[in-house]
């Protein structure tokens, strides 16, 4: 039988602590659709996060956070620029622009997942014409597709440029709590500005759980509605919001994503294959044939080949260091 321990963060359980905050939550009755006090809880856990005073809420899938926060910055006949292989273009089956009702995505080049400035510039200076959809909002994703990590400072050299044009800024953060364990300070995000947030819950340990945090507080006027509209408004809101308890109040959302990147460089360190992007977070990708790739799924291991070709290997929270090198084992056997 596989295991899928490295297939993605996705394939782990949740962490206790957010466990624990689901059945502390199921207690009594609440009012319904977010505005129940666990709820309220968590947005102020989001909050003392973030050091910022925004709007928060929560909803079930990444897919839905993210384009609901694009179709909030975005008017159908606009379009988002993003990494080209981040999730947004990749991922989500068109879900932007099923949401922004036909919003366009604009796909731009970098290294190992970040944005090349001058890939940004280009469509930052074209002028507008009624034959393309002009963009409006920058969506940026820290940690990125490829485990690697934005600093404050790259995020602003994007940033400025996009604010100066009068475009919308925002951040995918389904990995950001690896980004935070890399150093990333969430308390400076407000700061950068960014627009929208979504941080993630699900890849940090959570049950299926994204908070969408809008520092532009004009950008939440009838968001409820947007939310209700696409789905996202759930009657029973406190199990959205309660993960979010458990991970935040004690700390565990930065700890377990510090295991997480610390099994990941202990990956990268037993690696018998070349590295293809920086391990900076919870992600190792090398370079491994076709041929290569199926024997290691013949011995039980599953890994998924990746956008640019090459075999990634996801670490999660609940990564144990006897299982990186039972994998580190079976590696080398292959070489």
């Amino acid at each position: 039988m596989a295991r899928y321990d490295f297939a993605s963060d996705n394939t782990a359980p949740a962490a206790p602590e957010a466990m624990a905050a689901l059945v502390a939550a199921n207690s009594g009755f609440t009012p319904g659709y977010g505005s129940d006090p666990i709820s309220a809880r968590g947005a102020d856990a989001v909050r003392r996060l973030l050091d910022a005073d925004a709007e928060v809420r929560f909803v079930a899938s990444g897919t839905a956070a993210n384009s609901l926060a694009l179709a909030a910055l975005c008017r159908p006949f606009e379009a988002v620029l993003a990494h080209e292989h981040a999730h947004v273009c990749t991922d989500e089956t068109g879900a932007p622009g099923f949401f922004g009702q036909g919003l366009g995505l604009v796909g731009l080049a970098g290294a190992s997942g970040r944005i090349d400035p001058a890939a940004l510039a280009g469509p930052l200076s074209e002028r507008d014409v009624a034959h393309r959809q002009s963009p409006a909002a920058l969506s940026l994703t820290n940690a990125t597709e490829y485990g690697t990590v934005y600093s404050h400072e790259a995020l602003a050299a994007l940033i400025a440029p996009a604010k100066a044009k009068g475009l919308g800024v925002h951040l995918d953060g389904a990995r950001l709590a690896n980004a935070a364990a890399a150093g990333f300070d969430l308390t400076r995000i407000k700061d950068l500005p960014v627009d929208i947030l979504v941080v993630g819950g699900t890849k940090a340990g959570m049950s299926p759980s994204e908070a969408v945090v809008i520092f532009d507080r004009k950008l939440a006027h009838r968001f409820d509605a947007r939310l209700k509209q696409a789905g996202q408004l759930p009657s029973k809101g406190r199990f959205y919001a309660a993960p979010f308890i458990g991970m935040l109040e004690g700390g565990a959302f930065v700890e377990r994503a510090a295991h997480a990147n610390a099994m990941a460089r202990r990956l990268a360190g037993l690696m018998p294959f070349p590295l293809r992007h920086p391990v900076e977070a919870n992600a190792v990708f090398v370079e491994m044939d076709e041929p290569t790739l199926r024997r290691l799924h013949a011995s039980g291991w599953f890994a998924y080949r990746f956008l640019d070709g090459s075999v990634r290997f996801m670490c999660s929270w609940a990564t144990t260091p006897e299982a990186v090198d039972e994998l580190g084992a079976a590696l080398a056997a292959l070489v």
